[in-house]
């Protein structure tokens, strides 16, 4: 048997499927579409969820795919032994209502057999335990022997994922031989050990489960096919584990060249090694789905898997950013199936190294909080961290237990592991709490899942505001199908052709009027329901409607060119942006209006205002040239070729849209679109500023929307000119000349706020208690500012000598200020203690030197009993 490559296997298998007439299908994203169910798409079926409902229609009904999947439920386990990756191919064929088993097993066996060229004898299928019929095709028509038929149970051959389609499944096992074995002479498909490795599972979905136990036959079933591609290479080319194949290979000989170490000596590099070169993997593949590094979700997984890698390059001695250098790696084995790899290289470099930088950072700052917990425990004679601090370094610094448990085991100390785990559960069930409940499609039931899953809507109005003779194919009320509304009715409308854009790809739907014979919608919002979909939002004004009718339908042409004017901006700014911050910038998210623009963009940080300016000149240039916009339909590889930009994440089919603005600008885009640059007006930014880790957003108007602005804007001037008596054009003049003499006057205004608190010091003075050797003064001067009040703390100090001050003001928030002399601190006073306990009674905190503190509370009217706590703490203090 030869022993093909990953690369070769993914051909060979797709090759063969659609030798059998499946249509091939690309990969789908990372990330679900319409599915709150997950977080990353985790199985080669979970794209296909609504074919397999039959919410959709297929592009054909047998389809074969090579899906990106990530699994994460045990993150802290990868490494530790070789059996598992979080990121792994899928291997499928699927059969919407067409094929069976008798065409799904004897197709599986056929390719491992006689394409790939396993050893028959080496085969061994299992089956559900009373699946007869998978029975029959393995023994009766493939040959298999009955003795080497394996029956397995519900837990391991029967498919279920709560409610929703299921079956049982059939499943073929490799027999790696008996070096890979445990010795048992029970040893067989079924062990736990390494040497049978199951490598197909076919699922026949025949059943729809209650998720209580009953089940039902579907009308229409289904094949789910799902063969891991790494473990079909193990098997092929006849190798120890996933991290010996080829592909996985070449990652791992790049870490062990950058880490100057050698593979297969010590468990402990090993380990090391195969959590970097897993994890990048992973991470390379979610940035080029356009994931980024954040706190929650898909990006918190994310975050973890990059972290993780990047400590364990530490752990081997790697001293310098190092992950894009194991990037590079991973893009060139894998760039051949997806392209997106290659299309995306910059911006995923950006990624990772802009996250291994401030983990490096944040690193740090762990390490010196551990060690201030250590210094705690070992003052207070303690010698276990409680779970909550460790689980703190862990959720805010991205420390990992396991390093601070090597860590505090350097020191004779332990972590509560237990506490560390209680608190995991909690915020895992946090978590769970702030997710959406999600049936088996991930999404929650509406009223248009009731419609028929054929019906499909034409969209013709790319070139036409107005269509005569579109037929009212359904209708939908709040809750219900209708047939019939009448006037004052809220409905939703579908046909089956329509020039209204239904709302997609960040751009609102089209708002306008449908007419019939006997009545009239207005048309409030245009949308995609499920399926190939356009409905009709809005209300019948007059007379009434229904299904079967013939419509005269037109847009609102204002708020389609309004809407028109800000999509193109947005393809003239992210041009802009690349030519001015780099070619990492990738768009994020859009939202466009008839009112204004939204763009969401991955930067690593804030736009200064020399780069905002000069985004927005470098737009209005190109609007000012006057650049024919110009669409074309074409397919993917001819798209590629003209340059065109692709979104992350967006489903394109055999054929796109490829909206060029003169040569600047070339973008995949289904949009509605100008003929003309100059069309835009102009452009102004408004705001620019963060939204998540990774990510900018530009808030824009454009057309009469700039013009309403520079309109406001003047009418500030007017306004400002005239509150200064200036003119405008000496606006600014005038402006600083006031700001020069209010500093003048605030200035006057501290000297004798100075001079009031010298004065009343001597009152004050005469307040003071005394505690020992020492004087103890408590003072609120509610109308005083901070500064005024170290000034008459600095001044009391001084005449009284030795002693220990609690100052407050404050009329809404309390500031408050504790000051000791040098002799009061040798006694034993702790000013930062002191403050802290009064700052509590206010509902504040604070903390300082031992000679000085301040800080500041919510709460003003406790200002009395806060230095009433300080001077209490301050007389403990001094005994």
């Amino acid at each position: 048997m030869k022993k093909y490559g990953v690369n070769e296997l993914r051909e060979m298998y797709l090759s063969f499927f659609e030798s059998k007439e499946h249509l091939r299908m690309k990969s789908f994203s990372l990330v679900p579409q319409n599915d709150k169910s997950l977080l990353l798409i985790n199985a080669g079926m979970a794209p296909l969820k609504p074919y397999f409902t039959g919410q959709e229609i297929p592009p054909r009904r047998r389809v074969t795919t090579c899906q990106k999947c990530i699994r994460t439920g045990d993150i802290e386990n990868i490494g530790k032994t070789a059996r598992h990756g979080t990121f792994f191919e899928m291997l499928g064929n699927f059969s919407f209502g067409d094929y069976f088993k008798n065409e799904a097993l004897q197709w599986s066996w056929e390719f491992l057999t006689e394409v790939v060229g396993l050893d028959k004898d080496r085969l061994y299928p299992s089956i559900y335990l009373d699946d007869e019929a998978a029975f029959e095709v393995w023994n009766k028509v493939i040959g298999v022997p009955a003795e080497r038929i394996y029956r397995f149970g519900k837990e391991d051959n029967f498919w279920e994922h709560g409610e929703g389609p299921c079956g049982p499944c059939s499943e073929i096992y490799y027999d790696r031989g008996m070096k890979y074995g445990c010795g048992k002479p029970d040893c067989a498909p079924g062990c736990d050990c390494d040497r049978f490795m199951e490598i197909w599972n076919n699922v026949f979905t025949q059943f729809y489960g209650d998720g209580k136990g009953g089940y039902t036959e579907l009308s229409q079933k289904n094949i789910d096919t799902g063969m891991g591609l790494e473990r079909l290479a193990v098997a092929v080319q006849d190798v120890d584990s996933m991290f010996d194949i080829d592909t996985m290979k070449a990652i791992r000989d790049a870490v062990c060249s950058v880490a100057g170490v050698e593979y297969l000596k010590e468990h402990k590099i090993d380990y090391s090694v195969r959590v970097i070169a897993d994890h990048v993997r992973s991470v390379t593949f979610m940035a080029s789905d356009g994931i980024l590094p954040s706190n929650e979700g898909r990006g918190y997984v994310m975050r973890r898997l990059l972290r993780r890698a990047a400590r364990h390059g530490r752990l081997l001695g790697i001293d310098h950013p190092f992950l894009t250098d194991i990037a590079r790696v991973v893009i060139d084995c894998s760039y051949d199936a997806y392209p997106e790899l290659a299309d995306k290289k910059d911006y995923i470099n950006k990624v990772l190294s802009s996250e291994e930088a401030k983990f490096y950072q944040t690193l740090d700052s762990g390490l010196n909080i551990l060690q201030g917990y250590m210094e705690e425990m070992k003052a207070a004679g303690l010698t276990s961290l409680e779970g909550a601090k460790v689980f703190k370094l862990y959720d805010t610094y991205g420390f990992p237990i396991d390093l601070t448990k090597e860590i505090l085991e350097e020191q004779g100390m332990a972590a509560d592991e237990e506490g560390f785990q209680s608190e995991m559960q909690a915020q895992r069930q946090r978590a769970r709490d702030a997710r959406e409940e999600t049936n088996y499609m991930g999404a929650k039931a509406t009223v248009y899942n009731q419609l028929d899953p054929a019906m499909v809507t034409s969209f013709d109005g790319y070139g036409q505001l107005e269509m005569e003779g579109c037929e009212i194919i359904a209708m939908t009320g709040e809750n219900e199908v209708i047939g019939e509304a009448e006037e004052g009715a809220s409905v939703t409308v579908f046909t089956d052709v329509t020039p209204f854009y239904g709302t997609m790809g960040g751009q609102v739907g089209d708002i306008g009027l449908i007419t019939t014979p006997t009545g009239k919608v207005k048309v409030t919002s245009t949308i995609h329901a499920i399926g190939d979909k356009i409905g009709h939002v809005g209300q019948v004004t007059e007379g009434y409607i229904s299904v079967s009718q013939k419509a005269h339908m037109a847009v609102c042409k204002e708020n389609r060119l309004a809407t028109a004017r800000n999509h193109s901006a947005t393809h003239l700014l992210q041009k802009a942006l690349r030519n001015t911050l780099g070619s990492h910038v990738e768009q994020a998210g859009s939202y466009v209006d008839p009112y204004r623009l939204r763009f969401d963009f991955s930067h690593f940080q804030a736009m200064t205002a020399e780069e905002l300016t000069k985004v927005e000149q470098e737009v209005n240039r190109m609007v000012l040239e006057a650049m024919p916009i110009v669409t074309n339909v074409m397919t993917m590889e001819e798209a590629k070729k003209t340059g065109a930009m692709a979104l992350f994440g967006e489903k394109y089919g055999a054929e796109v849209r490829v909206v060029s603005m003169g040569d600047y600008s070339v973008e995949l885009c289904g949009g509605t679109h100008l003929t003309n640059t100059a069309q835009v007006g102009s452009i102004k930014i408004l705001s620019e500023n963060g939204v998540a880790a990774g990510v900018r957003r530009i808030e824009a108007v454009t057309g009469m929307g700039a013009l309403e602005h520079y309109a406001a804007q003047e009418k500030k001037i007017e306004e400002a000119a005239e509150a200064l008596k200036a003119k405008k054009d000496t606006l600014g003049e005038a402006a600083r000349s006031a700001m020069q003499q209010i500093k003048e006057l605030q200035k006057e205004v501290q000297t004798l706020q100075s001079k009031l608190a010298s004065n009343a010091a001597a009152d004050m003075i005469n307040r003071a208690e005394t505690v020992g050797q020492f004087k103890l003064l408590t003072v609120y001067e509610k109308d005083m500012d901070m500064n005024a009040l170290k000034n008459l703390g600095d001044t009391l100090k001084d005449k009284l000598g030795e002693c220990v001050l609690a100052l407050a003001c404050g009329t809404d928030k309390l500031n408050l200020v504790v000051m000791a002399s040098d002799n009061a601190v040798k006694a034993g006073v702790h000013a930062g203690n002191i403050i802290r306990e009064a700052a509590k009674v206010a509902g504040g905190n604070g903390g300082g030197r031992p000679n000085m503190a301040q800080a500041g509370a919510r709460d003003a009217s406790k200002a009395l009993e806060a230095l009433t706590k300080a001077a209490e703490a301050a007389k403990a203090q001094l005994g």
